[in-house]
């Protein structure tokens, strides 16, 4: 079962080092992770993916409470959530491949946001599965190169 956390931490140096190696000490593979500014400029939210099948979360979270420098820490429940990745993706684009990939773009609702001779760029946000739909259909045309956040999530309601 996958898990992701918002872990709120403070805006220093070394904490996400710290708060990834905690991870990997207790065997965990983290398999998505974004870290960016949060509503408190003295603050980070850290959201982290990761499989909680192999090993029990509560040990991990109790662990994390632990680190000075982390303020709160929610598992976010998969029905109380909103998440989304954000995704580039260079494909190539010569010739008949060109249209194709701008009417695969415009039914996921992909920005294109570089058009080259030989390859388009494009934009798109959504679920995990949103994303790997695109690329599924993206691959005979022709990947050149990927590059993809992670999952970002925040609960839903006022809490």
């Amino acid at each position: 079962m996958k898990h992701t956390l918002s872990v709120l931490v403070e805006n220093k140096p070394g904490v996400l080092t710290r708060v990834a190696g905690l991870f990997a000490r207790r065997g965990f593979n983290i398999e998505g992770l974004a870290v960016g500014p949060s509503e408190d400029p003295r603050l980070s939210r850290m959201t982290i993916t990761i499989d909680g099948a192999e090993h029990p979360i509560d040990q991990v979270t109790k662990q994390l409470h632990k680190l000075i420098n982390v303020v709160k820490i929610r598992d976010l429940d998969p029905s109380g959530m909103v998440a989304e990745e954000l995704m580039l993706v260079k494909v190539s684009a010569e010739g008949d491949k060109r249209s194709e990939t701008l009417q695969i773009a415009e039914i996921f609702n992909a920005k294109i946001v570089d058009v080259e001779r030989r390859s388009v760029i494009l934009r798109v946000v959504g679920s995990a599965a949103k994303l790997e739909a695109l690329l599924e259909l993206l691959r005979p045309i022709g990947i050149l190169e990927i590059v993809r956040t992670g999952s970002i999530a925040i609960g839903r309601g006022k809490g």
